[in-house]
């Protein structure tokens, strides 16, 4: 399953030194606006300790975590929507994106120029946000002359879920509002889905703080807290320069948990409604990826498609009883389930499918 999140916001607000640190890998992060062209690309794994108790109960040669790609894309300005900056460049790559991380800048530092020269992270995200709303309108008003001919005294069932979903959408971004915030109903939701509307999109904020704002707990008013990761990007690139052997000491100095970027990846693995099964014997221990909600048929062909078509029953084992008893001591002790085709994963379910011929 390939999954992308993009990074987006304003030029100089950090995303880019952000997405080096996410990733390790080298990107421009010159102090001047537009430095980053072409978006970057990172795959990166989705934290997970229970792989490494998996895989040291199964005695397994390999370790294979769950991923999720992130886009680095170029910063915008005032007027993308129009062709400013890097206008439509910046919206065709963001358009490829699954769900959206936009960067906002809290910290002040003289030397680090900011596009509006101002430091306002509310007003960056309503210039942000505004110009996928225009984007969008844009995109919405064009179809919606279409499907308006298209469904003049036809009976195309799905042409007029199209033009009902295209109407409502319409009337939200005309308020100036995201259209996630509209109600659609499931064929209203299916038929518009191909246009990959901007503000559709799930989305979430990384408020980049200085180390005393993230020592003090800074949030944003107005601004769902839920929706909001306060990360001193600064500290998180030396972070990520460090030896692994050495990162718990300088996080544990810090009094800190994890590391930002580490619930970042969390976060937006969660944001798109994804949750992991697990596969453990000698051979590897394997995170896999499945939306909310999927059943066990479903499950299995992510694995193999030819497993879901086959599919007879899974054996289920919570992973905390993989760890403590191993597969052959969970079935003694009546802690291995055997789930048909109507069961709906848990996350954590380590799970031997049984496929027919």
């Amino acid at each position: 399953m390939s999954l992308k999140v993009g990074i987006v916001g304003l030029p100089n607000v950090g995303k880019s030194t952000m997405f080096k640190a996410i990733t390790k890998k080298q990107v421009d992060c010159a102090n001047y606006p537009f430095c980053t062209i072409e978006p970057n690309v990172g795959v990166v794994a989705v934290p997970d300790p229970r792989l490494e108790q998996l895989a040291k109960r199964s005695n397994s040669a390999k370790v294979v975590p769950a991923t999720v790609e992130f886009v680095d894309i170029a910063g915008l300005v005032a007027g993308a929507s129009k062709g400013e900056g890097l206008g439509n460049k910046f919206l065709s790559h963001i358009r490829e994106v699954d769900a959206i991380v936009e960067v906002v800048r809290a910290f002040d530092n003289k030397d680090i120029v900011h596009v509006s020269n101002r430091i306002d992270p509310l007003a960056d995200i309503e210039i942000i946000n505004l110009e996928l709303v225009y984007a969008d309108l844009a995109t919405v008003e064009k179809r919606l002359d279409s499907a308006r001919k298209q469904t003049k005294g036809g009976t195309d069932r799905q042409l007029k879920a199209a033009l009902s979903a295209l109407e409502k959408i319409n009337a939200t971004l005309t308020a100036g509002k995201p259209a996630r915030e509209t109600q659609l109903d499931e064929e209203e939701d299916l038929a518009i889905k191909e246009l990959q509307l901007l503000t559709r999109k799930p989305l979430m904020y990384v408020v980049n703080v200085d180390e005393a704002q993230l020592k003090a707990g800074f949030r944003l008013d107005g601004v769902p807290h839920e929706l909001q990761i306060p990360l001193c990007v600064k500290l998180e690139e030396e972070l990520a320069s460090l030896p692994e052997s050495e990162v718990k000491d300088y996080l544990d100095a810090l009094g800190l948990q994890q590391t930002g970027l580490n619930t970042l990846i969390q976060r937006a693995y969660e944001l798109l409604g994804l949750m992991t099964f697990l596969t453990s014997g000698e051979m590897e221990t394997k995170a896999w990826t499945i939306r909310r909600g999927a059943k066990a048929p479903q499950a299995a062909g992510v694995i193999h498609t030819d497993f879901e078509k086959n599919f007879i029953r899974a054996e289920i084992i919570d992973w905390k009883d993989f760890v403590e008893l191993g597969e052959s001591g969970a079935r003694e002790k009546g802690k291995l389930r055997v789930e048909g085709k109507d069961y709906v994963m848990r996350d954590g379910d380590v799970c031997h499918f049984r496929i027919g011929a």
